[in-house]
C-alpha cells in the first residue's frame, strides 16, 4: 500500500501516484516524495539547486527562469508542457497548502479563470483555467488549463505548477508527476520568513552559461519566451515564464 510521507499535509487524501503505482499493485508498503533532505531518499540523478534537488528525466529539459538577475524557479519542460518548480519557507506550526489553495481559487477568479478542487497523486490539489497574455494554441476562449500541485514539508512548502497538455491528459503528465515525486526540498536551518522563497542556488555549468550571455549583448537581449505560465499565488496576476 501507499503511505505519505511525514510531514505532509494531513487533510489531503493519499492516491497512487506515479511514484508508487507499481509497487501498490505489487502490494508493497512504499512511501512517495516530494522529500525532504533529511529523508531516506531513492537514489536518482538529480541536479542540485541548493534548495531544491531537481531529477533529470529522459525526455526532459530542466530550465532556470530569472527574475531580477537572480532565480526565480525551476521549469521542467517535456514536449509542449512543463512543471515550474519553486520550494517556500513554511512556518513550524503548520502548512501552508490549506490556505494557498484558496488564494490560487481567487486569484484565478479575480483574473477571469475559473477553478476547482480535485484529487490527485499528492492529495488535492487545484485544476484551473486561466487567461494568459500571450496566445497558447489550442487554449479555448483565451483560457488554458494548469493544475496546481502542492505538499507541506517540515518548515517548507514546494509547488508545481503543470501547465500545456499535459494539465488536461494524464498520460502526458505522468512523467511530469514522477519528476515532481522524486524533488529534494533542502530547507537549511537559517531563518527565513514563512512564504519567502527558498534560494536557488545555480550550479556551475548554468553559472557559465550566464556569463557566456552576459558576453553577448544581443543573444541576452532576445530572451525566449515560452507558454509555460502559471499564476503565482504569491504574487499579483498571471505570469509567463522566460527562460534566458
Amino acid at each position: 500500500m501507499l503511505r505519505r510521507r511525514r510531514g505532509r499535509d494531513e487533510d489531503q487524501p493519499g492516491e497512487a501516484g506515479p511514484a508508487g503505482t507499481a509497487a501498490e499493485q505489487a502490494g508493497e508498503d512504499v512511501e512517495i516524495g516530494p522529500w525532504d533532505v533529511g529523508d531516506d531518499v531513492p537514489q536518482a540523478e538529480r541536479i542540485d539547486f541548493g534548495c531544491m534537488q531537481v531529477p533529470v528525466a529522459e525526455g526532459c529539459e530542466v530550465q532556470v527562469s530569472m527574475a531580477d538577475d537572480e532565480a526565480a524557479w525551476i521549469t521542467v519542460v517535456r514536449g509542449d508542457s512543463g512543471l515550474q518548480l519553486q520550494a517556500f519557507a513554511a512556518p513550524k506550526t503548520g502548512g501552508l497548502w490549506a490556505d494557498v489553495r484558496q488564494e490560487i481559487a481567487a486569484e484565478v477568479a479575480n483574473t477571469g479563470g475559473h477553478s476547482e478542487e480535485a484529487d490527485g497523486p499528492f492529495g488535492v490539489e487545484v485544476h484551473a483555467e486561466i487567461a494568459s497574455p500571450e496566445q497558447v494554441p489550442g487554449a479555448i476562449g483565451g483560457l488554458h488549463p494548469v493544475r496546481f500541485l502542492g505538499v507541506d514539508g517540515p518548515r517548507w512548502f514546494l509547488r508545481g505548477v503543470i501547465s500545456g497538455p499535459a494539465a488536461r491528459r494524464a498520460e502526458l503528465a505522468a512523467p511530469l508527476e514522477q519528476v515532481f515525486a522524486d524533488v529534494v526540498v533542502a530547507r537549511g536551518d537559517h531563518p527565513v520568513p514563512p512564504r519567502d522563497l527558498l534560494e536557488i542556488q545555480l550550479p556551475a555549468e548554468a553559472l557559465q552559461a550566464l556569463a557566456g550571455e552576459a558576453a553577448d549583448p544581443e543573444e541576452a537581449a532576445e530572451p525566449e519566451v515560452n507558454r509555460w505560465g502559471g499564476l503565482d499565488p504569491f504574487q499579483r496576476g498571471p505570469e509567463i515564464t522566460e527562460t534566458r
